[in-house]
């Protein structure tokens, strides 16, 4: 068997369901109402990949059948949306591009479901609103002293262990 090394990776807030990418997907976003309601964003930005260029590296998403033509993927243990696929194009998968470890190394190339866009959501929307740095506008801590209980952007080995915090 011939080892191929991703093109990219990704996974789950916690770390328990992790991915990997051996080709460069199609992106795109979607503003359909049952795109937003499933990422609870005003839109889901998704990765296009064939499944022969994707496999599953830890773990394995919990899947909710969001409509009669498609099932949704989620980590069980913290939420995190992961994936979106239609039963008809069982060889694709969409992968949330939040989750990806570089979410920057893709660009969205097409909108779909725009009938659902968003008002606010305009392409010049950034360009007219106020821009702030993480924890510089009434952050409730310093966010600099913060402890991240999330997975790194990164592979970790299976040995990685998590330290789980309830309240």
């Amino acid at each position: 068997m011939t080892h191929r090394a991703p093109l990219l990776t990704g996974g789950c807030q916690c770390g328990a369901v992790r991915y990997a990418l051996y080709a460069a997907p199609r992106a795109g976003i979607c503003h359909c109402r049952m795109c937003q309601k499933a990422v609870g964003g005003p839109f889901f930005a998704w990765a296009e990949i064939g499944r022969a260029d994707f496999v599953w590296t830890r773990g394995a998403p919990a899947l909710f059948r969001s409509s009669s033509v498609a099932q949704r993927g989620f980590c069980a243990t913290c939420g995190t949306p992961l994936l979106f696929r239609y039963d008809a194009k069982p060889d694709h998968i969409d992968i949330s591009i939040g989750s990806l470890d570089t979410p920057d190394a893709v660009r969205p190339t097409v909108a779909l479901g725009t009938e659902s866009r968003l008002a606010w959501c305009d392409s010049g929307l950034f360009d007219t609103i106020a821009q702030h740095l993480s924890g510089s506008l009434d952050s409730p801590t310093d966010l600099g002293a913060i402890e991240n209980y999330q997975h790194p952007d990164a592979p970790t080995s299976d040995e990685w262990v998590q330290t789980r915090r309830t309240t």
